[in-house]
């Protein structure tokens, strides 16, 4: 068993958005934590807004490589000795018409999106195994429930993650290693700014909560799933989307 009063986490895609929002709110809570994504010098600017009485630490890298992975992961382990939480975040989107899409973009959205979150969850697994303890949590996304036209690559990796989520829960509940995965609705960030007024508009008009997601409400989800109180919870996938799917 880990000290848990010195609990570390992993987090990647955490130099923007909701990864940086789940940072935010995961070092406010006192975890010290182990920041992953590809471009360096956002990922050092986002750790510089980080407030609260932890660690910090930065690690540059692609999450599609999986040697990379690796040496990141046994990084951390060097750095803060135990890896108590991983929340599998970093994802890209390559949307156009299925019969339009190209394979190199079908790929690129496989590789980061699913592949990242097998990759990670596969370096971490082993450590957490052997603690007896540990929480995984993916961020999936209402898409991959529901399917989208004009995402079809985006679709699959996030139904593909939440299938893995499933999976490896049951693999791993016998060591008390948790594994969930959150389904996010329309949240504002970088990635949702470039689209139309009308498009918003639109998505707007299905949310009963007549707002759109923030990261923080993501990141309040991340919080209670790496806690105790979320101890007998596993292999599910929670919707934060406002009530939009139903």
């Amino acid at each position: 068993m880990i000290d848990l009063s010195d609990k570390i986490a992993v987090v990647t895609g955490a130099a923007q958005g909701i990864g940086l929002a789940i940072a935010k709110k995961l070092a406010a809570a006192g975890y010290h934590l182990a920041l992953v994504a590809r471009n360096e010098d956002r990922l050092v600017s986002a750790a510089t807004q980080l407030t609260g009485d932890v660690q910090v630490k930065t690690y540059p890298g692609d999450i599609a490589d999986w040697e990379k992975v690796q040496a990141i992961t046994e990084a951390v382990k060097q750095d803060f000795g135990a890896i108590w939480g991983l929340v599998n975040n970093a994802g890209v989107t390559k949307d156009g018409l299925f019969v339009r899409m190209k394979p190199e973009d079908w790929q690129q959205v496989m590789d980061v999106n699913l592949n990242g979150t097998f990759y990670f969850t596969r370096a971490v697994a082993p450590l957490m195994m052997r603690q007896r303890e540990g929480r995984i949590i993916n961020i999936s996304s209402v898409i991959g429930l529901t399917g989208n036209a004009g995402q079809a690559n985006y679709a699959a990796s996030k139904a593909g993650i939440i299938a893995l989520t499933k999976s490896v829960a049951r693999e791993l509940g016998s060591r008390s290693v948790t594994v969930n995965a959150i389904a996010p609705g329309f949240i504002t960030t970088d990635m949702t700014a470039d689209l139309s007024e009308q498009v918003k508009a639109d998505m707007l008009q299905q949310i009963p909560l007549k707002r759109f997601g923030d990261g923080k409400d993501v990141a309040g989800l991340v919080t209670f799933l790496l806690s105790q109180d979320a101890a007998y919870i596993t292999g599910q996938t929670l919707i934060c989307d406002g009530g939009m799917v139903r």
